[in-house]
């Protein structure tokens, strides 16, 4: 059996986690190659390694001396080095890094050295074999992830390796200069490597026990999520839950591997699995409940626009020429509602406006702003039914009005639209509603 284990900031800020990483590493051998981040905070108020490093690139930029910023990333690594007891010098590695940012290596280049030197350091404490995410991860001349060609290379290079640490977050163009993915990015490296090799398991261990059902900033100690399929993550991760880079997923699911988020300080804890499909039947009716704020709608009534021929495709194209995507469209025989980011919209609101008269024509055109959406996402929701009532009944219970309701064809997710100020009171009625009542 193999498996790829990604290791998040907080699990390696100090010489203490990485002992717990060491522990967990070594309590199952086919936990063979290893994905670290940056170190992250130690405690409340410290700083980011690679935020520190951001800081050091910029002033390097603004032609400030940089000595004492390069001094206190490496003492960050030096404080490690010493609590882990390693011999060990990183002073060769933080001279090139200097010499590099004075010259304006970039600040992709500058934000990787993070996840780099802890890949170093990471790999003498294990004593795994340690390979460059640069050698292996491929981005074209656009500065464009490089699927195919990555997963032969890493394949290439990590055949035969018992054991190896890849650092995360980021790449080499074809010229040999860094490329970085977007923030979170060791995610994704981890979901690579794992497809590379054809593991049997790719774990992600960070500083929670799992995927929550939902915002633990809006309801306290919601329940952690047993199971969860790729199309449910992708779902909720899409309306702003976060534990997992989203474009983690997709290299994962083409291969099949299934994920656990596990919790380095709670090992113990069975955390979430993600899978491809599977028959194990969900706790609860839903899987979890996500949302964002900041949308608004664009009403458009136009008495029997049902008869008229092109009439969705000929109001998306007036957001498509301004620039602006659309999130949903729920439609009735004489209404037609186009949901955006309202930040987006609002620059371009009135071109729109224009476009949208001289489109269709419309009988009546109003705006409302302010809105949030939420998605109620589970597979459980086939199975059973009056799911969208229970919704109905727990938000009129809380005298909240929805605005908006669509359902996916897949009865996957329901998502209901209602005033921002609503919003957290909705998720804690439809948490309480499905959750609670069964606990």
């Amino acid at each position: 059996m193999k498996k790829v284990v990604k290791f998040g900031g907080s699990s390696l800020a100090s010489a203490e986690q990485f002992c717990k990483v060491r522990e967990i590493i070594h309590a199952d051998k086919s936990r063979r190659f290893v994905v670290p981040s940056a170190p992250g905070k130690r405690f409340s108020g410290d700083t980011k390694v690679t935020d520190m490093l951001y800081a050091c690139y910029n002033a390097a930029s603004a032609n400030s001396d940089i000595s004492g910023k390069i001094a206190s990333i490496q003492a960050r690594y030096q404080e490690i080095i010493d609590g882990l007891g390693l011999e060990l010098s990183l002073d060769e590695e933080f001279a090139k890094i200097k010499k590099a940012f004075e010259e304006q290596a970039g600040s992709d280049y500058a934000a990787s050295r993070g996840e780099y030197l802890n890949g170093i350091l990471m790999a003498a404490y294990l004593g795994y074999e340690f390979v460059d995410a640069a050698e292996v991860i491929c981005f074209d001349e656009d500065g464009v992830f490089d699927a195919e060609k990555t997963d032969r290379v890493m394949r290439g290079r990590l055949d035969g390796l018992e054991n190896a640490v890849v650092p995360g977050f980021y790449g080499a163009m074809p010229d040999g200069s860094i490329k970085t993915f977007s923030r979170g990015g060791s995610d994704i490296t981890g979901s690579i490597v794992a497809r590379a090799i054809h593991a049997d398991l790719y774990e992600n261990w960070t500083d929670v026990s799992g995927f929550l059902v939902t915002d633990p900033h809006i309801v306290k100690d919601p329940v952690t999520i047993e199971t969860i399929t790729y199309r449910e993550l992708r779902e909720l991760s899409y309306m702003g839950a976060t534990v997992l880079h989203a474009d983690s997923i997709f290299p994962l699911r083409k291969e099949g591997i299934p994920i656990n988020i596990k919790n380095t300080n709670r090992p113990q804890d069975p955390g979430t699995l993600i899978v491809e499909s599977t028959c194990h039947r969900p706790k609860y009716t839903i899987t979890g409940i996500a949302g964002k704020k900041g949308f608004c709608a664009i009403n458009i009534e136009k008495d029997q626009m049902n008869s008229e021929i092109g009439f969705g495709r000929k109001v998306l194209q007036v957001f498509e020429e301004n620039g602006i995507s659309f999130e949903h469209v729920p439609s009735g025989i004489d209404t037609f509602t186009v949901l955006v980011h309202q930040s987006e919209f609002m620059e371009k609101e009135q071109s729109v406006i224009s476009g949208l008269h001289r489109a269709v024509n419309p009988d009546t055109l109003d705006l409302e702003a302010d809105l949030a959406l939420i998605a109620v996402v589970g597979r459980g929701m086939r199975a059973n039914r009056g799911t969208a009532a229970r919704i109905f009944a727990a938000l009129a219970h809380a005298n909240i009005n929805v605005k908006m309701i669509d359902q996916g064809s897949s009865e996957l997710n329901i998502i209901i639209g209602v005033h921002n100020e609503d919003f957290e009171a909705a998720v804690k009625a439809i948490y309480d509603i499905f959750v609670m009542t069964h606990l």
